[in-house]
């Protein structure tokens, strides 16, 4: 699924006209960016890891990020070099999965071998072991000023999410397999998800519809 389409149809729009003006660089948006007219940086411009080796500091009115950061092979810093590209008085938009909601209390990740960190919102523990709490790290930045954040869960059916329990692999195929081609899962197919989940399989439920991420808004000061 595009992240940045589903979320868009989702935010007030108040949202675009308050945080996502003037010039905006959209990291690691591949064919979905945020806008049509914000610049792109993805594989082919560089690493993102590194991205003040290939953009300037202080460069932009808004710097905007959504699932990507959990790819970064030490987020806190490649944070620190996004923030750097933001002029005082812009933004930066993060949007990041939720551990609970999209990991399900499994790592490695079972959704997607690629995630090297997890993120949660204003807790001090996790079952995790490279748990990040994405308000933490933000509040952490030189002049930074949290707008907001919050859990979105749109769509979400809690009652489908795992609990890190064991699982079969065919099953989570199987639920996955249902969860993509019914976005919206009714009748006979929601029957046979709430059954797998009762038995321990984790669904993928961001192949549909629904949301399992955090977004956090900070401006920086100056």
């Amino acid at each position: 699924m595009y992240e940045s389409k589903k979320t868009n149809a989702r935010r007030p729009a108040d949202f675009f006209a308050r945080y996502l003006g003037g010039r905006i660089i959209d990291i690691g948006c591949g064919d979905d960016p945020v806008l049509a007219e914000a610049e792109r940086f993805d594989l082919l411009e560089g690493d993102a890891n590194e991205i003040l080796n290939f953009r300037p500091a202080g460069a932009y009115d808004c710097v905007y990020s959504s699932h990507c950061l959990e790819h970064m092979r030490a987020p806190r810093s490649a944070l620190a070099q996004w923030w750097a590209l933001v002029k005082p008085g812009g933004y930066i938009v993060l949007v990041v999965p939720e551990e609970d909601l999209y990991e399900q209390g499994y790592w490695p990740s079972l959704f997607n071998k690629d995630h090297k960190a997890t993120f949660r919102l204003r807790r001090t523990q996790s079952w995790s072991p490279v748990s990040v709490d994405l308000h933490a790290a933000v509040a952490a930045l030189p002049e930074a000023e949290i707008i907001a954040a919050e859990v979105q869960d749109e769509g979400y059916d809690h009652r489908l999410r795992g609990r890190g329990r064991p699982h079969l692999g065919f099953l989570r195929r199987l639920a996955n397999g249902l969860a993509r081609r019914q976005p919206r899962p009714r009748g006979l197919a929601a029957s046979l998800l709430y059954l797998l989940a009762a038995i321990g399989t984790p669904v993928d439920q961001t192949r549909g519809a629904a949301l399992a991420q955090i977004q956090i808004v900070a401006r920086k000061r100056g």
